[in-house]
């Protein structure tokens, strides 16, 4: 199985001090699933590390994504429609939070990573019933 992966979770993996680092490290080491981050999530994590642990956790984190430990998911069309279609109905869900529902959606996966709960627990996917949130 695969897991869809918000920006949350990449930032704590980077922040020794977020309140999500240890959790996030743990489940990442024990994890076999593949992870899938959407396009979308890797300028909002880019930005995070640059502005707040400095370009050098911003360049540790691109090179690992060029040496392939992410699987990178392109945005299609139909992805932005259903953005689109998330985001008037959940008002406070931004387009990188819809962009994860709407990838996990077309790949037919039902856990994001995140540690978002706030907007996630809210959203009903298309598959039916409420999204499994990791770790």
């Amino acid at each position: 199985m695969a897991v869809v992966v918000d920006t949350g979770i990449l930032y704590a993996l980077a922040d020794a001090d977020d309140a999500w680092h240890e959790r996030a490290r743990a489940w990442v080491h024990q994890t076999t699933e593949l992870l899938i981050v959407p396009v979308t999530v890797l300028p909002e994590v880019t930005y995070l590390l640059h502005t707040r642990l400095g370009p050098s956790a911003e360049i540790a984190f691109t090179e690992s994504v060029a040496a392939g430990e992410l699987d990178v998911e392109d945005v299609r069309r139909q992805d932005i429609v259903r953005c689109c279609e998330l985001m008037r109905r959940y008002s406070d869900a931004g387009f990188v939070d819809a962009s994860v529902i709407a990838i996990a959606e077309r790949l037919k996966i039902h856990q994001i990573a995140t540690t978002d709960r706030r907007h996630f627990l809210r959203i009903k996917a298309r598959h039916g019933g409420p999204l499994a949130l990791l770790p």
